[in-house]
């Protein structure tokens, strides 16, 4: 692949891609977050531990099951894969300088890759780390000229404590508190009273620095960018589904996104593109670059937007990004992610890009539904739905239609493309992710609450999962459950 001179264009970078001739490759529980690149990018794979597509997929390699100690988080599971024989070989059959992108990784992934030969083309871990601490997150926005909800930061030890904090900071008693690292879902606690401090006590005193936040009523959105030597692209503020009982069984907890045209007012979305600029360039003065996401709330009374949290890196809300119709009208916003750690020199005008992707009639409405198992109940999996599109009956059921592993093959609001997470012989305990569902059109009405046909979605795919009780199974069956965020 000709590098020699600087890329000028859109075209320009998308021939550059096309001819690309340096093995990339994906780690990762799913290939969700990136589903897709594979077609921008020659040379581009993925490497798993789940199967959704039962082997199906051209360019996912699952390897075979080798014992192991219970994984505890994506990290685990990654370093897994770079120790497997499989894909080691994998990588090494590509030949030259393979290059590694992750959801998460940690030093110790950044060792194994380094033994193998392998850039990573992410920040460094110890960085990501640094940033993606929610403290350290206020600070830089601060910095940025991006406002946090009124917040106080203070090392918490007693409810009475918290209550100054509060009173000289005026966040008022009805109060959000949240640690410096976690899904949201799960670190993220609404404290009244002194009942409900005790409840969290344990996951609140002694976690060094809390974010004490007044109480607003608020809408959660999302937005993600790539922060470049060439300036802050910006892609579109999207909806996020947010602890819905039908989805999640987290208060708070994450539980997809919507992307249309008109999402929120145009102010907020203008006010939210700049803030995410902003953000952006100060990101790359911190030493950070690439690909990030922020997470904005907008205050349902005064419609002030302020900065929820930063995930630096892909995200759940990728594969939205990633395929709305700007994106395949220039290019998904990862490209140019993997553009800057290339080492090509580009030169592109940000500001008409970003103008461009702000634009009205470049996106296009989808949503995308993450289910996960909401019923404080364990089981066995026996049977669980095939990965492809599905079709929505008029009586309100559902079908298999046909295999597929791309969203695009939804024809209409009467499809979806699920990807399965969970298979056969799986344990399914609460909270586990079932799996997700991508539909064109939206999940939510104008109020923010699910739609009948979201509802009717959920329920049917729910309905395709069977199990058998623990005391049916064997012993051992268990100890794969895997208790965090996979995605």
């Amino acid at each position: 692949m000709a590098a020699s001179r600087k890329l000028k264009n859109i075209s320009e970078i998308r021939r550059y891609f096309h001819r690309n001739e340096k093995p990339i490759f994906f780690i990762s529980a799913t290939n969700f977050n990136l589903l897709g690149i594979d077609e921008w990018v020659r040379n581009f794979k993925y490497i798993n531990y789940l199967d959704c597509y039962d082997g199906r997929h051209p360019n996912v390699l699952c390897p075979t099951e080798q014992p192991h100690a219970e994984f505890q988080s994506i990290e685990e599971i990654n370093n897994y894969l770079l120790q497997h024989k499989e894909v080691i070989d994998a990588i090494k059959r590509r030949g030259g300088k393979p290059k590694l992108v992750f959801l998460m990784f940690d030093e110790e992934t950044e060792k194994l890759a380094k033994e193998l030969g392998c850039d990573v083309w992410f920040p460094k871990a110890k960085l990501r780390n640094r940033v993606d601490n929610k403290i350290e997150t206020v600070r830089i926005g601060n910095k940025a000229g991006v406002p946090s909800v009124p917040n106080a930061l203070a090392e918490i030890e007693s409810y009475e404590q918290l209550q100054e904090v509060a009173k000289k900071a005026k966040l008022g008693s009805d109060l959000v508190l949240q640690s410096a690292f976690g899904d949201s879902g799960h670190t993220t606690f609404f404290i009244k009273s002194a009942a409900d401090f005790r409840r969290h006590a344990h996951e609140i005193i002694g976690q060094g620095e809390i974010k004490v936040m007044k109480r607003i009523k608020c809408r959660g959105s999302a937005i993600e960018a790539c922060t470049t030597k060439a300036g802050t692209i910006v892609g579109p503020l999207m909806t996020e589904l947010v602890g819905f009982k039908e989805l999640t069984p987290y208060r708070g907890g994450w539980c997809g996104n919507e992307i249309f045209a008109n999402a929120f007012a145009k102010t907020v979305r203008e006010k939210a593109r700049e803030y995410t600029f902003r953000f952006g360039e100060q990101l790359r003065k911190e030493g950070y670059r690439g690909y990030f996401e922020l997470d904005f709330l907008i205050d349902q009374d005064s419609k002030e937007i302020y900065l929820g949290e930063l995930n630096p890196r892909i995200t759940g809300a990728s594969s939205m990004t990633n395929h709305a119709a700007f994106a395949h009208a220039d290019a998904p916003l990862f490209l140019f992610h993997l553009l800057e750690f290339s080492g090509v020199s580009f030169d592109i005008a940000i500001d008409e890009l970003n103008e461009r992707w702000a634009n009205a009639g470049n996106i296009d409405s989808w949503c995308q539904m993450v289910i996960k198992h909401t019923e404080d109940s364990i089981d066995i999996l026996t049977e669980a739905p095939e990965s492809g599109i599905w079709r929505l009956r008029d009586d309100g059921g559902i079908e298999y239609d046909r295999f597929d592993y791309h969203r695009r093959a939804v024809d209409s609001e009467q499809e979806a493309f699920f990807l399965r997470i969970l298979r056969p012989g799986d344990y399914r305990y609460e909270g586990a992710d079932l799996g997700i569902l991508v539909t064109r059109g939206r999940a939510m009405d104008n109020r923010f609450r699910l739609t009948q046909r979201s509802k009717q979605w959920i329920s049917s795919i729910r309905a395709q999962f069977k199990g058998r009780p623990l005391t049916a199974a064997a012993p051992g069956e268990l100890e794969d459950g895997h208790a965090f965020k996979i995605l």
